[in-house]
């Protein structure tokens, strides 16, 4: 039986099950992974359960928010569970703060985990620094069964064999020299402490497994790679081992994680038969570059998710754009939320080629998600309360009125402003400070006013007082045309202009009408009272 059925076991396919993709000229059977993960879900056996496991050495970027982004969809999408596991055996490139990071940005994300090293799971410990008696266990296992090897040789001898390789224009490999060593070189090797890793056996005659993506695929690594270490002389295990004991004990069902790790399948499927277990399925996400085609940098300060979250960008803005660029869904639209992504995820839609995102469009996609919060009552209260910190946070010390901070006010302003905005820092920026704070002026800049300007403001304070609380922006647009009209000497575009200087202190934003709509009656008439004339008190 070829490894390949041998993951499908668990989840039998129906003969429809099997589609035909073309492959240069040819064609090869595929496994619907749909019909797969649906059918699984139907026994307690074959729960889906899939991972995503990223070394806190790093902080969580765009490229792992999007694989952990597909595992939870898959998850949701067919009943199972969605595990956090971080592999922080390479304890000298930890980051201090990474792994507490990780996890608190997939819950700010809105795709938590069920099980996680913060919430616990019955299958954990899920830090892989508290799981070493299970690699040490598995390591000795294959040791004994003769797949795996102490290996004695020294950092300068492998160096040795690395520069020689590179000069004669060869790809570097270990030459398996310890593999011939007898039991009783062992044993005193050992006995003296003398350091060692230990590798595993890599045997010709891999047999080809189906990827859930890329389809058939055969990696002969024994032919292009020498053994692999498994456990290094610190006694941690590299990715290889680590990776397989924790799926099987953690009962993965499905491996959904980045294409650079598909030629390292087969060597993960020889460990797995060695071991005697049965491997999960594999699929491999095609890779998340630059619009351009260049790979995305973790140089680019500005893809790590906490600099997203620091800059206003919603988490579902952020869901949107690195699905919409990619594929796996019936449709290709922007505004979707999570729960739309998991309805529309169609697994058998994942292609091979790279997904190329495009940050330009990221503020487009911000603001649909910002006008689908604001027109949610609960969306609305929580926005609500981040724009009043955002305002004192800026505006504290300048504050004249504190109504600006009150509920029903800043309802209204986002109310006006939904659909042109991308962000709610955009509301705290200079373009809209007016909202704030009142806007100054000096004696010398009203006393240049015209007699004719002074009207206007007169003729606007008396529609105010009539239109009372009654401020919609077409009503108003409608009105100030009208007192326009009566300013026989100035046009219409320097009436505008004047009010809204008084209004804001600025040449350009919003309409006039959709200003005094924002700001009410009341601060409408305290601002326009500063371009009349001081009463004459002689």
């Amino acid at each position: 039986m070829s490894l390949w059925f041998s993951a499908w076991q668990r989840f039998p396919l129906p003969p429809a099950g099997v589609r035909c993709r073309m492959v240069g000229r040819s064609r090869r059977a595929e496994p619907l992974l749909l019909v797969s993960a649906r059918r699984s879900c139907s026994t307690g056996q074959g729960e889906v359960r899939v991972r995503f496991a990223p070394s806190p050495t790093g902080f969580l970027h765009l490229g792992g928010l999007r694989t952990a982004l597909y595992n939870f969809i898959f998850a949701k999408k067919y009943g199972g569970k969605f595990i956090l596991r971080l592999e922080d055996t390479d304890q000298s490139r930890l980051v201090p703060g990474a792994a507490e990071s990780i996890e608190d940005m997939l819950e700010w994300a809105g795709i938590p985990p069920d099980e996680s090293p913060r919430r616990g799971g019955p299958l954990g410990p899920y830090l892989q620094s508290q799981r070493l008696d299970f690699y040490r266990q598995t390591a000795q296992q294959l040791v004994e069964s003769g797949h795996a090897y102490h290996c004695f040789c020294s950092s300068q001898r492998l160096d040795l064999l690395k520069k020689e390789a590179l000069r004669s224009g060869q790809t570097p490999r270990y030459d398996n020299r310890c593999r011939h060593l007898q039991a009783k070189q062992v044993q005193d090797k050992v006995a003296q402490g003398a350091p060692y890793v230990i590798r595993f056996r890599l045997e010709e005659g891999v047999e080809p497994f189906q990827d859930l993506v890329f389809g058939l695929n055969r990696h002969e690594v024994a032919q292009v790679e020498g053994d692999p270490v498994v456990v290094k002389a610190d006694g941690f295990p590299t990715y290889h081992l680590a990776n397989i004991v924790d799926d099987h004990h953690m009962k993965i069902s499905h491996v959904l994680r980045g294409s650079e790790w598909l030629i390292s399948t087969s060597k993960h499927l020889l460990m797995y038969k060695a071991l005697g277990w049965q491997p999960p399925a594999f699929g491999h996400l095609p890779l998340l570059m630059n619009k351009d085609g260049s790979k995305l940098s973790k140089r680019q300060g500005d893809i790590f998710i906490q600099s997203y979250q620091r800059d206003g960008v919603l988490p579902e803005a952020l869901l949107d754009i690195t699905t919409n660029c990619g594929s796996g869904f019936a449709t290709n639209r922007m505004g979707r939320s999570i729960d739309e992504l998991i309805s529309e995820f169609n697994p058998s839609k994942i292609t091979t080629h790279s997904a190329l995102l495009d940050l330009d469009k990221l503020p487009e996609f911000n603001r649909i998600h910002l006008q689908r919060r604001i027109e949610d009552e609960e969306q609305c209260c929580l926005l609500i309360k981040d724009l009043q910190r955002e305002i004192q946070q800026v505006y504290l010390a300048e504050i004249q009125d504190r109504d600006v901070l009150q509920e029903d006010y800043i309802r209204r302003v986002l109310l006006l402003r939904k659909g042109h905005i991308s962000s709610l820092k955009e509301l705290v920026g200079p373009l809209y400070s007016y909202l704030w704070v009142r806007p100054s002026f000096s004696s010398q800049q009203v006393a240049a006013l015209t007699a004719e300007a002074q009207l206007v403001a007169s003729s606007v304070l008396k529609l105010i007082e009539e239109r009372g609380d009654d401020l919609s922006v077409d009503g108003l647009s409608k009105d100030l045309k009208t007192v326009a009209k009566q300013a026989t000497s100035t046009k219409y575009k320097d009436v505008m202009k004047l009010l809204r200087l008084a209004l804001s202190g600025l040449q350009q934003g919003p309409s006039v009408a959709e200003m005094m709509a924002s700001l009410g009656s009341a601060e409408i008439s305290r601002r326009l009272q500063k371009l009349l004339p001081l009463p004459d008190t002689s």
